[in-house]
């Protein structure tokens, strides 16, 4: 129920999100202010957040707090940076306290992972749509927010006061490159994610890819759970090495996103397993906004086409598997 609950808010909340910025703020002249602003608080705030969630052990009241502030940016729609502000800390209080609270739902497993953070891409596509074209109106997502931000404090009172894990063990001397090599890739994949062009990503394969990010991300987990980390990690960037250099054709290039996506939870995963979960969230949160920067500041590509994008995928392969191997995961 939990797990259910958290991947539809996850859903919502990066919907709600994606439509105020791109109903409200987007035209506005502070807007590629309130773009870095946002994904700085979403994103980069996640670590410091992460360190005060894995002290408070109230993941629920930490992701219904971020629903709250959510809901509080459209209320300050009128004032962009504001707005941008409050719903940039309200959703990486959410995706926080719910990746917390999944993390320590699923003990050795990393498929909860893959089903918890795989719905947000389909809210920032559908927000951005809607968004673009002023046809859903805000109210409904605002209130849809706090019938989620109740659901989530009922959820963690019927389940009682929630208790902090035990830490986990003191890392050994593997626990840094690995944690290195997860950070990398991460910064990658999210660079990657934000440069990939393909010419026929028009109409109704713009939304295939959609649909191959987010299965993607939800089939890693299972993947890894079933194979090991390392295998799932060579099978999945391997074949995405390749289809890239054929992702001329549209089938090959959907495939290829869908298998690229599958190291998510894997690195979700491997961080869990060294540091605190929130911290770890919080931690490859950080390496999304890293990855995020370049585009955003406008440098030129380093890695265009398929060749570029298999070199990625390769590049990641590589930083993963020895990440994985060198820490024993």
């Amino acid at each position: 129920m939990r797990l259910c609950v958290y991947s539809v808010g996850h859903f919502w909340v990066d919907f709600s999100c994606a439509l105020l910025m791109f109903s409200h703020i987007s035209g506005t002249g502070e807007w590629a202010l309130c773009a870095l602003l946002y994904n700085f608080c979403a994103f980069a705030l996640q670590m410091p957040i992460g360190l005060l969630a894995d002290r408070m052990g109230r993941q629920g009241l930490l992701a219904a707090l971020g629903c709250g502030l959510v809901t509080a940016g459209w209320g300050l729609a009128p004032l962009p940076i504001a707005a941008a502000v409050t719903a940039g800390l309200g959703n990486a209080c959410f995706h926080v306290g719910g990746g917390v609270a999944i993390l320590r739902d699923g003990g050795d497993r990393a498929a909860p992972l893959g089903i918890f953070v795989s719905p947000g891409a389909f809210g920032i596509y559908f927000g951005t749509l809607l968004g673009r074209r002023d046809g859903f109106p805000g109210w409904a997502a605002a209130v849809g927010l706090v019938l989620f931000a109740l659901a989530l404090l009922l959820l963690e009172r019927r389940g009682g006061e929630t208790v902090p894990p035990e830490e986990p063990p003191a890392p050994d001397r593997n626990a840094l490159p690995v944690l290195v090599c997860c950070f990398l890739v991460v910064v990658l994949r999210s660079y990657l994610g934000m440069v990939l062009s393909f010419p026929w990503k028009t109409g109704g394969w713009a939304l295939a890819l959609t649909c191959a990010l987010v299965l993607g991300k939800a089939a890693g987990g299972f993947l890894g759970d079933r194979l090991g980390m390392v295998r799932a990690a060579m099978f999945s960037l391997g074949l995405a090495a390749l289809l890239f250099c054929l992702s001329s054709s549209p089938w090959a290039g959907t495939a290829a996103v869908f298998l690229f996506n599958m190291t998510m939870p894997i690195t979700l995963w491997a961080a869990a397993r060294l540091l605190p979960p929130g911290f770890a969230f919080g931690t490859l949160t950080f390496a999304l906004f890293l990855g995020f920067l370049p585009p955003w500041l406008g440098w030129p590509a380093l890695l265009t086409g398929g060749i570029g994008y298999a070199a990625g995928a390769l590049c990641s392969l590589v930083l993963l598997v020895l990440g994985l191997k060198r820490g024993r995961l």
